[in-house]
């Protein structure tokens, strides 16, 4: 028996499905069957889909920021496989229960769909440019309606949660719900290279003093960011906001974490140029307090909780099924 569980995308096809129309959609281009990644109770899963599927999977991986290793990909392909296998026995087990979707269900969300493009010229360009129809897309919708459905009816109502769950798993896990200190600060900005000739870091050198002296004379520091400073936020009179350590360059970063709030810094280097820093308020760490996370520290459990109910649906659905898989 195949014991390969699904961990990383089951979730997300019940539950973000409906909510990530566009880039489901515009992964599953109309194809003819090649070959066979897997055979479900006599239905085939191509490899085509599963290649589609994969492409999904990889591109938002890149779009948070996380870029796999090819080694990395088997193993992730072997999960999209997976994954796959998991929606075509569910979607088979729904039909067995009789489980129907009416055309106003399908209407509703495709309406929800066409509502995430700009208008319906720029959806009919997706379809055209995906060589899809309106009627494929109804098709899909209703299949992954009647997958949600079969987990309202059959996993959601074992999935319990009590108020000391929550409790116990926030006091278990105290680093988890860590506020680190936090600096709220303005900054002045006079550009130069590090790489600059001498009389290029002279007239940076310059205008900072001259910036300096106004400051000494008791002249608003965001006025003076609106007029010299040289960076992003100097419309805004040199407004960063809160950071924590790590989200600054290093020389920035300490001289902001080293000052009280109200003081003005010397000169600071760095690699953008050279800076006057304002601290207006710092927070100590702290730890966020338990009924401030309450709510989505439930969700969160919650999904967690019928991640490992839907994986243990799957297993029975794929005991009492016949699957024969080609992809290692």
């Amino acid at each position: 028996m195949h014991t390969k569980r699904v961990s990383l995308f089951v979730l997300l096809l019940f539950f973000m499905a409906l909510t990530t129309f566009p880039s489901l959609i515009l992964a599953e281009e109309t194809k003819p069957p090649t070959d066979k990644a897997a055979v479900v109770n006599g239905t085939v899963i191509t490899q085509d889909e599963l290649d589609s599927q994969m492409d999904m999977v990889v591109d938002r991986l890149q779009a948070s920021g996380r870029f796999p290793e090819v080694s990395q990909l088997e193993e992730i392909r072997g999960q999209v496989l997976e994954n796959l296998i998991a929606r075509e026995l569910l979607y088979q087990e729904s039909q067995k229960k009789g489980i129907k979707i009416s055309e106003e269900e399908v209407n509703e969300q495709l309406i929800s769909l066409k509502g995430q493009f700009p208008n319906e010229e720029e959806f009919n360009k997706a379809l055209k440019r995906m060589n899809l129809t309106e009627a494929s897309i109804k098709e899909k919708l209703a299949r992954d309606l009647s997958l949600k459905k079969l987990i309202d009816h059959e996993v959601a109502p074992k999935v319990k949660l009590s108020d000391s769950d929550i409790r116990a798993f926030y006091e278990n896990n105290p680093e988890t719900f860590k506020q680190p200190e936090r600096v709220k600060a303005s900054h002045i900005l006079v550009k130069v290279d590090p790489k600059a000739e001498a009389s290029q870091k002279a007239e940076a050198q310059k205008k900072i003093d001259l910036v300096q002296a106004k400051l000494q004379k008791g002249e608003d520091f965001g006025a003076l960011a609106k007029e010299y400073s040289e960076g992003p936020s100097g419309p805004k009179g040199g407004e960063l906001g809160y950071f924590t350590r790590g989200q600054m360059v290093k020389p920035f970063e300490d001289a902001a974490f080293a000052m009280k709030p109200g003081e003005v810094s010397g000169m600071v280097e760095t690699r953008f140029g050279y800076h006057l820093i304002k601290v207006t308020d710092k927070t100590p760490e702290t730890t966020m307090p338990y009924d401030d996370v309450k709510k989505r520290l439930g969700e969160f459990l919650k999904q967690k909780k019928m991640q490992e109910e839907i994986n243990v649906y799957v297993k029975r659905l794929e005991e009492q099924a016949k699957i024969e898989r080609f992809v290692q």
